[in-house]
């Protein structure tokens, strides 16, 4: 009798589709995983160093270097690879080149008759989620991208820092497209239960000035990282591998995923960060923020320039 195995298939050996690689291992959520890159040698030899790791791993897993017909049995595809964002580079100016790439990546995984669940995190996250749904013909909800689950990350790290308490005890998202017009949502951030601006006068401690400058913080984090190692790979491995969990082991857990919007928050045919249940299906279904109205506009605006710079891209495919 053969037991069902969860298959894991990685585009993309980089910087960030590596890191993934070795934190899935040290985690052991999957029971295969299938590196795939155009550079075959590199793949290998990550497959390799990487098994040579198995005797410390907290269970086993089969872990090799492939091709794209190995997709065919994944339940799961992270796609990461893409040109990078260089120096002075927004993630939007990435467009161009990455759809182009993404076209071909998408083609031949579904040739290999691939039907689970695409993971995207290459930049400009939105766009390149929306180019996999078009060029893939996969149901909206089994398209997810990595959106601003780092952002979200960031926001509950530093927020964690400022007011010296435990992240994973700060609840708080960053929303809308995963760069320059993302916004944070104040109005629902809390800690403990407690809102942020009533921690705040309960503490005597903080202002909004301070919140507003730990949001630009926030936003502005992949710039900085970049100017001093040149790329940014950990933490989006990690919200990476969270996600690769939620959606393995079948969780519903409330991420803030790039997923599709038709009428929530007012919007219709774009991929963008906002809060979802995700589960062993993708996303079973968008959480709405009651935000208010400042929130509403800055979101609306995110919205817009989304849409602005994939039209026309898109419209060539």
């Amino acid at each position: 009798m053969m037991v069902k195995v969860n298959r894991v298939a990685l585009i993309g050996t980089g910087f960030v589709g590596s890191s993934y690689a070795f934190a899935l291992l040290n985690q052991g959520i999957t029971e295969e995983l299938v590196l795939i890159d155009l550079n075959e040698a590199k793949a290998e030899g990550d497959a390799m160093d990487l098994n040579h790791g198995l005797p410390f791993a907290p269970s086993r897993t089969k872990i090799f270097y492939g091709s794209y017909e190995d997709c065919s049995k994944a339940d799961l595809v992270v796609i990461t690879a893409g040109a990078n964002q260089k120096p002075g580079e927004t993630r939007l100016d990435l467009v161009e080149k990455n759809t182009k790439i993404f076209k071909g990546i998408v083609d031949q995984i579904m040739a290999s008759g691939f039907n689970g669940i695409f993971l995207v995190a290459t930049n400009p996250v939105d766009i390149l989620t929306h180019a996999v749904w078009k060029f893939s013909g996969l149901p909206r909800e089994r398209v997810i991208g990595s959106g601003t689950i780092l952002d979200t990350a960031r926001f509950r790290f530093l927020l964690g820092q400022y007011f010296d308490v435990d992240t994973r005890n700060v609840h708080a998202y960053i929303i809308g497209e995963h760069g320059d017009t993302e916004l944070p949502v104040w109005s629902h951030a809390d800690i403990a239960g407690t809102k942020v601006w009533d921690w705040m006068k309960n503490h005597e401690k903080g202002s909004q000035e301070d919140l507003d400058k730990l949001f630009i913080n926030v936003r502005d984090a992949a710039y900085h990282i970049i100017e001093r190692k040149g790329a940014t790979y950990y933490g989006i491995a990690m919200g990476l591998v969270r996600l690769t969990k939620a959606i393995l082991r079948d969780e519903n857990s409330v991420l803030t995923v790039s997923c599709y919007l038709n009428g929530e928050y007012g919007h219709k045919d774009v991929y963008i960060g906002v809060p979802a249940i995700v589960n062993r299906n993708g996303v079973r279904e968008v959480v709405e923020l009651d935000l208010n109205d400042e929130e509403k506009e800055k979101f609306a605006n995110s919205v817009n320039v989304l849409k602005k710079t994939l039209n026309p891209v898109l419209s060539k495919y």
